[in-house]
């Protein structure tokens, strides 16, 4: 049956067409086996089409529509194009929400030669609390704090502009969301996203996935393997932890970004890609370059435009409201009863410093979640490590200049956390003769976390506690 179907539709008549079209296509024949796939779907997917050419499509959209009773099959046998929405299973093991257009193709005689499957991206949507929606609130960029309100502001100047951007900041900040964010808002918004981890793979696989190998390139290698650059191809790489790529690669990486073609591994004719590069990482690349590990011109290449995501603790209007948008969404998804925190463990969230960031509050909300049967989450339904916190494992922003504190300034000697805490604080406001908006910075503290702690710890008079923290 395909050779029949590429006997009326050549292969290659029917590749180009589908390929300029800005979204993921597939051709199925009567029996609903793949003939032909576009660049976008080989993208979203990461199957090529010689991987997937004759084999079903089930197979090859792992999608939920079927669940709801909606199938290839019926639109093959009524004739009637079909438009649902469903899921599938990305390259990347994402699950991402598509509208799927099945169409009967028909030949000369209007006969059905198979169906054609058109498959839209309905994962990102603007929303006014931040970047993202409820399509799956999970993959949502939010955030009220006002650095996370000028990140946001810096999204569409990065998106309209060609320039590599560089994105920094810890882990678990949210530094693939706002990458493809970026893309999601430019001129390559209709062509693919690709992600690769540069720390996750040894030198060889990571030069073998990024450009790709041709037959016989080494042992193994039955076929031609397209890489990273050529699925991209029109659209955006993400770079991810471009801080740990080996340097051989660097070398052939910024080749590429200057020349925009390169040899595949065991290639001998170039080719030519149009790629916008968007890299991160949580790694100093400035230490990096100058301890010899980075090339200082990569560097410069990559850094073009720049956008530093805040760690959390600096993000200090944003906590509650994440805590809240991750409860709602566990507690939807698990359909437990859990609808709000008690007074004393959402106090306890809020003063807890998340060393591993959005990603860190995310699990212990979702361990809440699932530990809790009643409605509300209570001090026992929190991990228990956070009752065992220590100073070192609450990394705090390096010190603004001021002078030091005296190494003996403040003895722990058998103090407990909560005593060690008030000297600290006494020390630091003697130390700014008073003032707390430089002893909160010097904490790391903002100044109402300042001013709760300075009331926790019966250091706030009552006619100044009358007249607020002001």
């Amino acid at each position: 049956m395909i050779d029949e179907f590429q006997s009326r539709f050549p292969r290659v008549a029917v590749g180009s067409l589908l390929d300029a079209i800005p979204h993921a296509i597939a051709v199925v024949d009567r029996e609903l086996r793949v003939v032909v796939i576009n660049e976008f779907l080989e993208a979203l997917t990461g199957l090529s089409l010689s991987d997937v050419r004759g084999v079903y499509i089930d197979f090859v959209l792992r999608s939920n529509i079927a669940q709801r009773g909606r199938t290839f099959r019926e639109v093959l046998v009524g004739g009637e194009p079909l438009v649902i929405e469903g899921d599938i299973i990305s390259r990347d093991r994402r699950k991402l929400p598509m509208q799927f257009t099945i169409s009967p193709l028909r030949d000369g005689d209007d006969a059905t030669m198979g169906l054609v499957i058109v498959l839209d991206d309905l994962s990102t949507v603007t929303t006014a609390s931040g970047l993202g929606g409820d399509q799956d609130m999970s993959e949502s960029i939010i955030g009220q704090s006002p650095k996370m309100r000028e990140v946001f502001d810096l999204i569409p100047l990065m998106a309209h502009t060609e320039a590599s951007v560089l994105i920094t900041g810890e882990t678990g900040t949210g530094k693939d969301k706002i990458a493809e964010a970026i893309h999601k808002r430019s001129s390559r918004a209709s062509k693919p996203f690709i992600k690769i981890n540069c720390g996750a793979l040894p030198e060889s696989l990571l030069e073998s996935e990024l450009f790709g190998y041709v037959k016989g390139a080494f042992t193994g290698a039955v076929k031609d393997k397209p890489g990273m650059f050529r699925l991209a191809q029109g659209g955006t790489l993400f770079l991810t932890e471009i801080g740990d790529m080996p340097l051989p690669l660097q070398v052939k990486l910024l080749s590429v970004l200057d020349d925009r073609e390169f040899f595949p591994l065991g290639g001998e004719k170039k080719i030519k890609v149009d790629v916008r590069i968007i890299a991160a990482t949580h790694r100093p690349l400035k230490e990096r370059v100058a301890a010899g590990e980075f090339r200082e011109d990569l560097y410069y290449r990559l850094n073009v435009l720049h956008l530093h995501l805040p760690p959390l603790r600096e993000r200090e209007t944003d906590t509650r409201f994440l805590l809240n948008h991750f409860l709602r969404l566990f507690a939807e998804r698990t359909g437990t009863g859990a609808k709000s925190f008690s007074e004393e463990a959402l106090q306890l969230l809020m003063d807890y410093r998340y060393p591993g960031n959005i990603r860190e509050l995310r699990n212990i909300v979702e361990y809440c979640v699932n530990i809790c049967q009643s409605q509300r989450i209570e001090v026992e339904h929190l991990p228990k490590y956070l009752f065992a916190r220590k100073p070192e494992i609450e990394p705090r922003p390096r010190p603004l200049p001021q002078p030091e504190l005296p190494p003996s300034a403040v003895s722990t000697a058998g103090k407990d956390w909560q005593a060690i805490e008030k000297d600290l604080i006494i020390e630091t406001l003697t130390q700014t003769r008073g003032n707390r908006t430089k002893a909160a910075e010097i904490l790391g503290w903002g100044r109402t976390t300042l001013w709760r702690k300075l009331k926790l710890h019966g250091l706030v008079n009552q006619a100044e506690e009358g007249r607020g923290k002001n």
